[in-house]
């Protein structure tokens, strides 16, 4: 069993919708406005929620299996909704109407926290188009008005790694004092021996945690600012597409930790000053007050599948900063034509050169 939730208008009854750029609850039917304190006051228990207890067609059993399709009904048109199973917000195919898949962001996949969008989809547009106008050899049908308007916002699920790290460095290092008199040249050496160590407070490395995103652009968008870390409130993901983790801490944990060992190791390094010679003898970075938060994450995605070469591109926009990231097709016939105007005048001119000598 699992719960739809859709957020109403007290007002009209029509959907609710998180505006990034008001940072306000939208109704966009009689145009109500809500503040996410007036949407908790409406009803305290389920912050204004409409939640149809729906039941899942695959088992339990099945949910955990790769890639099981789930169907459930929406709770407006009494549309199936097909979702897999990572999905965790999305819209009814008929009505459009928002749908929260509250099973799969609570309990072991409640999210700690959570960054709203503030990058409207008007803005990620602008943002798009702008950055389109740079690159003169992608396919036209990659920046079509069809293929533009699937631009899509969704919460990413990331996890992400904080602790104290405490570091100690030990160096022998040389500086030297070079002169000349006369026929002899005198090379003066000053041997130190430097300690160091430091404690860092290291907070929120993230990583991504959903397996069928593509690793490269859904961290390609970073960075966030994570002063803007709110609690997890399902409401924020009304209007959005959201995915729920998949992937566990256990897998990041060694790499993030030798990340967060160099990063320190380094600052200590580099904090020695400056010698002509050093040698590091020792070095050592014990980590504390370890966490593991889960937060999801804003991001405006666009995919361009290239049926010639059977390959999907991506583009991102970082929904809290408008930080672009993409991986883009080439247009080789465009390329082509413009190989051809630089090379024929070139081989024209070297021809007649070579006929005139």
């Amino acid at each position: 069993m699992s719960e739809i939730v859709t957020y109403k208008c007290p007002n009209c009854g029509g959907p609710l919708t998180f505006d990034p750029e008001k940072q306000k609850y939208t109704c966009d039917y009689c145009l109500s406005e809500f503040v996410q304190k007036e949407l908790n006051a409406i009803a305290p228990d389920t912050q204004k929620a409409e939640k149809v207890r729906v039941e899942a067609e695959a088992d339990e059993a099945a949910q955990k299996t790769e890639a099981q399709p789930m169907l459930y009904n929406c709770p407006s048109c009494g549309a199936e909704i097909v979702t897999d199973d990572t999905t965790a917000a999305t819209f009814c195919y008929y009505c459009h109407n928002p749908v929260i898949l509250s099973g799969r962001v609570s309990g072991e996949f409640h999210p700690d926290y959570v960054i709203p969008f503030s990058v409207d989809k008007e803005k990620a547009l602008e943002i798009f188009q702008s950055w389109m106008k740079k690159k003169r050899y992608v396919p036209k049908a990659f920046y079509s008005q069809d293929q533009i308007e699937k631009v899509s916002g969704v919460y990413f699920p990331y996890l992400m790694y904080s602790c104290q790290a405490d570091g100690r460095l030990d160096a022998s290092a040389d500086k030297l004092r070079v002169w000349v008199t006369g026929d002899y040249k005198y090379t003066e050496t000053s041997s130190y021996s430097i300690h160091r160590e430091g404690n860092m407070d290291i907070r929120y490395v993230p990583r991504n945690a959903l397996k069928k995103a593509n690793r490269e652009l859904a961290e390609g968008v970073f960075s966030y600012d994570m002063e803007k870390l709110k609690p997890f409130q399902m409401s924020y993901l009304s209007g959005f597409l959201a995915e729920r983790r998949d992937m566990e801490e256990s897998e990041f944990s060694e790499e993030v930790k030798k990340e967060v060992r160099e990063f320190a190791e380094s600052t200590l390094r580099n904090s020695i000053g400056s010698y002509d010679r050093v040698r590091v003898n020792n070095r050592s970075v014990d980590f504390r007050q370890e966490k593991w938060d889960y937060a999801l994450l804003p991001v405006w995605t666009l995919t361009y599948n290239d049926q010639a070469k059977n390959k999907i591109y991506y583009f991102s926009i970082n929904g809290e900063n408008g930080r672009v990231c993409g991986k883009l097709p080439v247009d080789m016939g465009r390329l082509m034509v413009l190989f051809a105007q630089i090379f024929f005048p070139i081989l024209i001119v070297m021809l007649i050169v070579g006929y005139l000598i």
